[in-house]
């Protein structure tokens, strides 16, 4: 199958169950379903592992998992290390001929456990070569924890640890552009893409699964608790953010970027922000400079990635 046909997925017994405990809206298990259901449809075995955080909290729950595959629960850091030594222990063994079949391993971490700390082993492993693909599911802060600022936290929301008053307008730094960061170590498949475009998510899934070597796949997480917006509008502001071109979907191989989806009608960033409770106070007039720098900020950036696009 060389398209994504969602019959086909259909059929057959999913990699990721119902019954965890999730909250409602929450896009960690939409994502998470997505990205098995491709996996799976590369007739492969997959093992996985995750790091501490709110999937790998409401997934493994003592005594159930929702995991119908080899998952290991890492710690907060370490997800990166631990699927490159699972990967590693696997050449050696298939060197030795005592494992024959093919296994294609995922790892799984939120912003919190991918953008801040476990930064360090995801970067070693990129630059190690180890073959796996890593996936951020990013809600844009520590939501698991009580909704406490990350590096992925837009400028401007409103966290426990960057909160909105006289003092400060929300968070005052920019957000880190991870997946940047991830090109930048010269690995052979990076990509962003986001929940309300499954067959895109899921048609970049499969093919960093076929690329040999370290990939990363960055997914817009939206979080209804954090981000304070209603549970059933958790797909239309994930599609705002592209819509807005606050969050791009783009993939890039072998150095050259791909632009995945091109609005028609480029929207506001306003309207993304205006979708979610926390940026409220930016849409009151006392703030009108710092969403205007948020506007200028995302174009540069759009027509950056339209450049690199029709270079390529």
């Amino acid at each position: 199958m060389t398209s994504i046909e969602f019959q086909e997925l259909a059929e057959g017994e999913e990699l990721f169950s119902p019954g965890h405990a999730a909250c409602p809206g929450c896009a960690g298990p939409v994502i998470i379903r997505q990205v098995l259901l491709a996996a799976r449809a590369e007739g492969v075995r997959i093992a996985g592992a995750i790091a501490t955080g709110c999937m790998e909290v409401v997934t493994t729950i003592f005594p159930h998992s929702a995991w119908r595959m080899p998952m290991v629960h890492s710690a907060f850091e370490n997800a990166a290390s631990t699927i490159s030594g699972v990967e590693a222990a696997y050449r050696a063994l298939s060197r030795r001929g005592r494992v024959m079949e093919e296994i294609r391993f995922l790892a799984f971490g939120g912003d919190g456990g991918t953008y801040d700390i476990g930064l360090q082993a995801l970067s070693g492993a990129m630059e190690r070569g180890h073959d796996f693909t890593y996936l951020c599911y990013d809600n844009g802060a520590y939501m698991n924890t009580g909704i406490q600022r990350s590096s992925a936290t837009p400028q401007g929301a409103f966290t426990m640890t960057a909160q909105a008053g006289s003092e400060a307008a929300g968070k005052p730094q920019q957000r880190k552009d991870l997946t940047a960061v991830a090109e930048a170590h010269g690995i052979p498949y990076a990509a962003q893409a986001a929940p309300h475009r499954p067959r895109d998510l899921m048609g970049k899934v499969r093919k960093a699964i076929r690329t040999r070597g370290p990939c990363f796949i960055n997914v817009l997480s939206p979080c209804p608790r954090g981000w304070r917006h209603e549970t059933g509008d958790t797909l239309q502001v994930s599609r705002l953010a592209e819509e807005t071109c606050f969050w791009p979907l783009y993939e890039v191989e072998e150095g050259g970027l791909t632009l995945s989806r091109k609005p028609k009608e480029k929207k506001p960033v306003r309207q993304w922000l205006e979708s979610q409770g926390r940026f409220a106070h930016l849409l009151d007039g006392e703030n009108e400079d710092l969403v205007n720098e948020i506007q200028a900020r995302t174009d540069a950036k759009w027509d950056a990635l339209l450049k690199r696009d029709r270079e390529g």
